[in-house]
């Protein structure tokens, strides 16, 4: 049904949507948006079928399902997300009564307008902002390029129940918000360790026979021998039909003269590999040595490492996303990754098209982002999971935190990463050295404040609080929230060209690829028997935890900037079974292979 457009109109039927009690600290105003100016809003609206779409995840997700394995097709997606027939007329019929043309897609809208009409349809005044205060990223104080935003905005109340969230309004955008989670960055010297083979050979390494076994390959660097040596990797996939990606944000480039110099040098087989370039929302493909690279570049170089001759995919995503100013995300020039408007892109593409496996490096505080945001941000990665891909994300850099400040009141509280603590994604942590493997005293992990726990992983979660191994930090965590990570791989000393010069990196940035790169070779192997793709991957993990190496030692440490709570060097420790800095453990490559794909031999 329509909805009078008169009543629509009345500014005293509006509901408050979003509302903030001042202008953001660092931000001033400059001057009130003129009416005349053009501004471009997005109507995330109301899905009809929401939670049917989350149940169909979890039946094609859960071996032993009779669905198990039957992804969803585009069209099947899209249609149980489609919003009612209520919600798409009714707030085209409100946009129609102000003289504002919109482009509706399923569920969303998007509207081009100018401020003075966006002022009427949201009963709010838009102005432009500059951010005046603080650091800059690099350690300056440079101000941020305006911003037009506006302190509240509201809907009709009869178009607020079909509206889940208008963009940009509210959020004040931030540079450093959502970044890459590389911990370290040093120079590497060139020579080669005779001790440490480094370049693959057709004949590996045997891996050793016990978990606790020091790797040689892996004593100085982490280079493609040595994951494969320790994580017992000797099955070499098919290229067709195969497809492995991940995404860049933040003006990041990978660069093709870089991947084919560690092939070189690193992985002798792979050379003459190179990965593709999905342009995203004005994306670049920049190979200019002014572009950053070096976060793109351990992406593609450890996802290749593991996964060749797997083609590789990368989507470059151009803009940046919605941030609320926190403690660990000061307010800075920019702001975070645009999920939306990548996730949007990559669901649209034919069922053909989608990469089997997708890995992201990029992470921030949960309570940074827009709850609505993180949500919708959520339900989009569900989709792909819907539709076979498994999503992996780093777990993050700070341990339980960094400031460990909950930015609502001030108090001391462990803050999770988004988008790690979605459920619908794989979240990676860390690990380093061998004989046997710990934990990495950098390596994120925690309890979400937007996601409850869910089934999959409810037995391995409550057996972990059970121990009493928090509960010393019972009071900053919620105890009832999703846990992160899921999993961990080794995340520090990785081997990167980056601008023809080589370095160790470390952070789940790098953890993150490499057992992405896993997966990508699981995927390959259940295609070759014509299997489905895993998909979407925790049930599956958490049902098959035997065959991961459980990470005991070790823990991740964090609160460091924290001035307030409590000192810096709160941690969560590594510990049997799941924990919050490991989750299940690092791949036994061969036992993964035999539960995903009985019968392919690791070889």
């Amino acid at each position: 049904m329509l909805f009078p457009l008169a009543l629509l109109a009345t500014a005293a039927t509006a509901r408050v949507i979003s509302r903030l009690p001042s202008v953001p600290q660092g931000w001033r105003e400059l001057r009130t948006a003129e009416d005349a100016e053009p501004i471009v809003l997005r109507l995330a609206l109301r899905q009809q079928h929401a939670a049917v779409l989350e149940q169909a995840v979890l039946d094609v997700s859960t071996p032993g399902h009779p669905k198990y394995g039957r992804h969803l097709s585009r069209d099947e997606v899209r249609a149980l997300v489609a919003p009612s027939a209520e919600a798409v007329g009714g707030v085209t019929a409100w946009l129609d009564g102000h003289g504002v043309r919109a482009f509706v897609d399923n569920d969303w809208v998007t509207v081009a307008t100018t401020v003075g009409k966006a002022n009427a349809l949201l009963d709010t005044r838009f102005a432009w902002y500059e951010y005046e205060g603080g650091q800059g990223q690099n350690g300056g104080g440079a101000r941020s390029a305006p911003k037009l935003r506006t302190l509240r905005y509201s809907l009709p109340d009869e178009l607020a129940g079909h509206v889940d969230m208008v963009q940009p309004t509210t959020r004040f955008g931030q540079p450093a918000g959502q970044k890459s989670t590389i911990f370290e960055v040093q120079p590497a010297a060139e020579e080669v360790d005779a001790n440490a083979p480094a370049a693959l050979s057709a004949a590996q390494v045997p891996a050793p026979d016990a978990a606790d076994a020091p790797v040689p390959s892996c004593a100085k660097e982490v280079t493609p021998q040595c994951l494969h040596d320790l994580y017992d990797i000797h099955y070499t996939a098919s290229a067709e039909g195969n497809l492995v990606a991940f995404a860049s944000y933040l003006e990041e480039y990978a660069r093709y003269a870089d991947l084919q110099t560690f092939e070189s040098r690193y992985l002798p087989a792979a050379k003459g590999q190179n990965f593709t370039v999905e342009l995203v929302n004005g994306g670049l493909d920049d190979q200019s040595s002014k572009s950053d690279s070096v976060e793109a570049n351990l992406d593609v170089q450890a996802i290749v490492a593991v996964s060749h001759p797997i083609p590789v995919l990368e989507y470059s995503t151009a803009g940046r996303g919605p941030l609320v100013p926190t403690p660990d995300e000061p307010t800075q020039p920019g702001s975070n990754e645009p999920y939306l408007e990548f996730l949007t892109h990559v669901l649209a593409q034919p069922d053909g098209s989608l990469p089997q496996t997708l890995s992201t490096s990029y992470g921030e505080e949960e309570q940074s982002v827009p709850e609505e945001y993180a949500l919708k941000v959520c339900n989009l990665f569900m989709q792909l999971g819907a539709r076979g891909v498994s999503v992996l994300f780093s777990s993050g850099d700070s341990g339980p935190g960094n400031s460990c400040i909950r930015v609502s009141d001030g108090a001391p509280f462990f803050n999770p990463t988004f988008p790690a603590g979605c459920p619908y994604v794989t979240a990676v942590g860390g690990t380093t050295g061998t004989g046997p493997e710990k934990a990495v005293d950098f390596s994120s992990g925690g309890f979400s404040i937007y996601h409850a726990r869910p089934a999959y992983q409810d037995a391995a979660v409550s057996a972990y609080l059970a121990t009493g191994a928090a509960d010393v930090y019972a009071p900053y965590f919620n105890k009832t929230g999703r846990g992160i990570p899921d999993v961990a791989a080794q995340g520090r000393d990785f081997v990167v060209y980056d601008k023809g010069s080589l370095y160790h990196v470390g952070g789940t940035s790098a953890s993150s690829p490499a057992f992405a790169g896993v997966v990508a070779l699981l995927n390959a192997a259940r295609r070759s028997k014509g299997a489905a793709p895993l998909g979407f991957l925790n049930p599956w993990l958490y049902g098959n935890a035997a065959a991961l190496t459980d990470i005991t030692a070790g823990y991740g440490s964090g609160c460091g900037g924290n001035r307030k709570a409590f000192p810096g060097g709160a941690r969560w420790n590594a510990t049997e079974g799941w924990d919050p800095v490991t989750g299940l453990g690092t791949p036994k490559f061969g036992a993964l292979l035999a539960a995903a794909a009985p019968g392919v031999e690791n070889k």
